[in-house]
C-alpha cells in the first residue's frame, strides 16, 4: 500500500514536469513567432527613408509635452503596425512643437522630427498599433514621410493637454501645407495682414 502511494506521487510529479516543460517551449514558440513576423514586417518596411532629425535651430517652442509614444500605424489603419527605422518601439517621449515642425526624444530609442510641411494634422483617438486606451487618451499625428502617410501615436501625462495639441497641430499643419502649394506652383504665400491687389 505504502510503495503504492510513492508510485503515485513519482507519477504525478513526471506529469507535472513534463507539462512545465510543453508549457516553456509553447511560450518559446510564440516568442520565437512574434518576432519573425516583427523581422518580416520590417523587411516590408525597408523602403522607408531613414527619420528626419532636428535643425539646430527650430525656433521657439509652441508647446511642450511629456509622455509616452505608443507607436506608429499607415495612416488610418491602427493595427498596420509601422516597425521600421525604430518606429516599433514603444517610449517614454518628450515632444516639442515649434514653427519649424515636431520634435521627438525618445530615451532609450530613436529621436526623429516632422517637419511642419510634412505635418497632415492631429486628432483624439482611443487605440493605435493594439494598444487601446479611453476615450481622448490618445494624441495621433498624421504626417508624411516616404511618400507615405503615417499616424504616430502619443499620451501625455496630463491627457488634458491633447485638444490644445491638436488645435495647434492642424494650425501648423494647414500654415505649412499652403506654405508647400504655394511654393511648387512658384508663387510665395500670403503674407498675413496684406490684402490681394
Amino acid at each position: 500500500m505504502y510503495l503504492a502511494q510513492q508510485s503515485q506521487e513519482v507519477t504525478d510529479w513526471a506529469a507535472r514536469i513534463g507539462w512545465v516543460v510543453g508549457l516553456v517551449l509553447f511560450i518559446a514558440l510564440i516568442y520565437w513567432l512574434m518576432r519573425q513576423g516583427w523581422k518580416w514586417r520590417g523587411t516590408l518596411q525597408g523602403d522607408l527613408p531613414e527619420l528626419p532629425s532636428a535643425p539646430e535651430e527650430p525656433g521657439t517652442p509652441l508647446l511642450t509635452l511629456t509622455g509616452r509614444y505608443h507607436g506608429s500605424t499607415s495612416a488610418g489603419q491602427w493595427l498596420d503596425r509601422i516597425v521600421a527605422q525604430g518606429l516599433g518601439t514603444r517610449s517614454r517621449a518628450e515632444l516639442t512643437l515649434t514653427p519649424a515642425g515636431l520634435a521627438v526624444v525618445r530615451p532609450g530609442a530613436r529621436d526623429f522630427f516632422v517637419p511642419a510641411g510634412a505635418l497632415r494634422g492631429a486628432r483624439l483617438d482611443t487605440g493605435i498599433a493594439g494598444k487601446v486606451l479611453t476615450e481622448g487618451g490618445l494624441l495621433v499625428v498624421t504626417w508624411r514621410h516616404g511618400g507615405r502617410d503615417l499616424d504616430s501615436g502619443f499620451r501625455s501625462d496630463r491627457s488634458a493637454d491633447h485638444t490644445t495639441w491638436v488645435e495647434k497641430i492642424n494650425e501648423l499643419s494647414t500654415s505649412g501645407t499652403t506654405s508647400t502649394a504655394a511654393l511648387s506652383r512658384g508663387t510665395p504665400p500670403e503674407t498675413p495682414g496684406k490684402g490681394t491687389p
